[in-house]
């Protein structure tokens, strides 16, 4: 098991990779589509919609996306998507966690498939579009908030976080993920030139949106555990051997990513 999932990791980080710094930006953005695509055919997967149907919410997940980049992705229009995202992340899904409601097959459920996904592939498409190093910088953002919790919680994790929804997480996980990514980000703005130490106005804010940042990715791994709970599947589909889906792996971008790109935004 454990071969095969770094036989997989493998793979995927190369292939990540010569998507981010091979591929023209048009390349690119159908690369983040195929994602899009896999990841919205694992949640119809999760309301339990039938075989066929799935694979056809994964293809009209992906109109919105073309339309967008069809009319040159405005700014307005990608900053308005961004933006439902994070009421969705930061104001629904706390309260959706805290009451469970059900994930249903209907608009409802197809609807909220289309906010999880649809803004993400804008984040990546329009921070590639920037830098493909700023891409991978964001993401790796997401994947050090995993590993330090991870670590962190294994070591000192005493009380549960949502004990219901995920068992393993814990609020020292969550402390140990916060102080990881702002180490992270200092370093990163330092080293940029982003950063300076003359401002500590500068300094604080970014302590707030990374700190923000770091609760918005364990949100997006919490609701996806719940959904997957709801159904009753451990792992969202078992297209990725030993890693389970697609959703598995981007769960935590798909809140995370809108963010950054809102702010990478609204910085410049």
């Amino acid at each position: 098991m454990l071969r095969t999932r770094v036989i997989t990791a493998l793979f995927l980080a190369a292939g990540l990779l010569a998507v981010l710094f091979l591929l023209p930006l048009g390349g690119a953005a159908v690369a983040f589509g195929a994602i899009v695509a896999l990841a919205a055919w694992e949640w119809a997967g999760l309301l339990q919609i039938r075989p066929g149907r799935r694979w056809l919410y994964g293809a009209l997940t992906l109109l919105p996306c073309a339309g967008i980049y069809a009319i040159g992705m405005p700014e307005p229009i990608l900053a308005g998507l961004w933006c439902l995202a994070l009421v969705f992340w930061l104001l629904v899904v706390p309260l959706w966690l805290r009451r469970r409601w059900p994930l249903r097959a209907d608009i409802g459920g197809l609807l909220v498939g289309c906010v999880l996904l649809v803004p993400s592939w804008a984040a990546m498409v329009m921070l590639h579009r920037r830098s493909p190093l700023l891409l991978l910088a964001a993401m790796a953002l997401v994947w050090m908030a995993d590993i330090a919790a991870y670590f962190a919680g294994r070591t000192w994790g005493k009380h549960k976080l949502a004990p219901t929804i995920s068992p393993g997480k814990t609020w020292e996980g969550a402390a140990g993920a916060v102080l990881a990514v702002l180490a992270y980000g200092f370093v990163l703005g330092l080293t940029s030139g982003r950063l300076s130490l003359a401002e500590p106005g500068g300094i604080a804010l970014s302590a707030a949106a990374l700190a923000l940042a770091t609760g918005v990715s364990i949100l997006g791994d919490l609701f996806e555990s719940l959904s997957k709970r709801q159904a009753g599947v451990k792992d969202s589909s078992r297209i990725l051997p030993g890693h389970g889906g697609v959703l598995d792996r981007i769960d935590s971008l798909t809140s995370t990513l809108p963010f950054l790109a809102l702010a990478a935004q609204l910085g410049n």
